[in-house]
């Protein structure tokens, strides 16, 4: 089988390496893919935006099966754009992406099908915003309607703050179009949880959940960031949470978008907020989430190409989904500045060292090559070190021990992922 996975992240790297894995994968294509994902696939210059590009490179390639990973093509249309070329393709449709493309009708299908959220209300008139905030409870919390890099988030501790993300998203148009529109909703206390899960529009199977840390700073300080690393399984899911939630979260999501003439066939990842009165959904995305990809799926027993051809195929009632029973945790290593301002071109060094450790794995998020063939920084955040363990705490200990051994100038993470729970 022919495979193009879209997408140049870590999370499309870990995804690469799982598909690397399985018999039937006979040669991965990526576009455009980054230094690491280069190991498992042939790379391609075309852009994830590219749809018609990259529907005339499937066909010409006679690609099997296209697997797109961002979040960016999937709003956009892309699933729609290669289906039309008669291609099979893993992800939701455009008018099912829009669970993550847009905030505002995220939160108006859980109204509407009685899924546990937080109360809310949606602006489009920046005044009306402000007027809302002078009455509302503080802490509050600002949502850009659309897609913000994960970032669009802005959780305010008082009024003052409220009315100044108000002016950011809304007149000055931090995040741009995305913030059009906002939704501004109570700010919800307790554990936050992510739980991926694979759909084939009437069927959900619940992966292994994580936990992601999305400041950039020590002790959650610092801006928001696309993640800063993550650990699985999450010690605060319980068996109690879990059944809460398929009764009345993830079952109940995938018969509303089914029900709303939506059927979401792909990832749905759902943020959760385990509050005093129960598990709460903060936000769904329509793709693996990155870092937590890289946390989940080292855990994966599964052949992952087998399940995305059920989810496409409508027959994952026919998979059973089986994790291992042990622990992983991902510490990202960004460049110094992250996520405001950093360089890139910095060689990497030491990567060879993970070649003959099992249980230990790097994931590249922005690297290249440089003209010279040296590997280099190529962003924000730069590689996923990852590594396995008995427990949490085992898992926590070997991954940074595993930061150790790769350099850059610039080099800059946390220290503290997972660190709750060894409290």
């Amino acid at each position: 089988m022919k495979i193009l996975l879209i997408g140049s992240g870590g999370r499309e790297h870990a995804i690469a390496w799982k598909m690397a894995q399985s018999p039937k994968a006979e040669k991965i294509y990526c576009a455009p893919g980054n230094a690491g994902i280069a190991q498992y696939a042939e790379c391609v210059d075309i852009g994830v935006m590219e749809f018609e590009k990259l529907a005339d490179f499937a066909v010409e390639n006679q690609i099997d099966l296209t697997v797109v990973g961002p979040d960016d093509p999937l709003a956009a249309g892309a699933v729609d754009v290669l289906e039309s070329r008669g291609l099979r393709v893993f992800g939701p449709r455009k008018n099912a992406a829009i669970l993550e493309g847009s905030k505002a009708f995220a939160k108006d299908l859980m109204k509407k099908y009685q899924i546990p959220t937080a109360a809310y209300e949606t602006f489009d008139d920046p005044q009306k915003a402000l007027d809302y905030i002078e009455t509302a409870p503080v802490p509050i919390v600002l949502k850009a309607d659309g897609l913000a890099l994960g970032k669009g988030v802005l959780i305010c501790k008082t009024r003052e703050e409220a009315r100044e993300g108000v002016r950011s998203l809304m007149l000055d148009k931090q995040f741009g179009t995305a913030g059009d529109r906002i939704v501004i909703e109570e700010y919800m206390e307790g554990r936050e949880v992510s739980v991926l899960s694979f759909v084939d529009g009437n069927t959900i199977r619940i992966m292994t959940s994580a936990q992601d840390h999305k400041r950039a700073g020590d002790g959650d300080t610092g801006l928001n960031t696309g993640g800063m690393g993550t650990f699985s399984p999450s010690p605060f899911y319980t068996k109690e949470v879990d059944a809460f939630c398929r009764e009345h979260i993830y079952q109940k999501t995938v018969d509303a978008m089914k029900a709303e003439g939506r059927p979401f066939k792909g990832i749905i990842f759902f943020g959760l907020m385990l509050t005093e009165k129960g598990p709460r959904v903060l936000e769904y995305n329509a793709r693996f989430g990155d870092p937590e990809t890289q946390v989940v799926l080292p855990r994966m027993k599964n052949d992952i190409v087998d399940v995305f051809e059920a989810c496409i195929d409508g027959t994952l009632d026919q998979v059973e989904l089986e994790f291992e029973d042990n622990a992983a945790v991902c510490v990202v290593l960004a460049s110094e500045g992250y996520p405001v301002k950093y360089e890139k071109g910095l060689p990497i060094r030491g990567l060879e060292t993970f070649s003959d450790k099992p249980g230990y794995y790097v994931f590249h998020a922005g690297t290249k090559f440089d003209k010279d063939g040296v590997l280099v920084t190529n962003g924000g955040r730069v590689l996923g070190v990852t590594a396995v363990g008995k427990t949490l705490k085992e898992a926590r200990k070997n991954a940074y021990k595993a930061t150790e051994w790769v350099d850059f100038d610039n080099k800059y993470m946390r220290h503290d992922i997972g660190k709750a729970i060894e409290e």
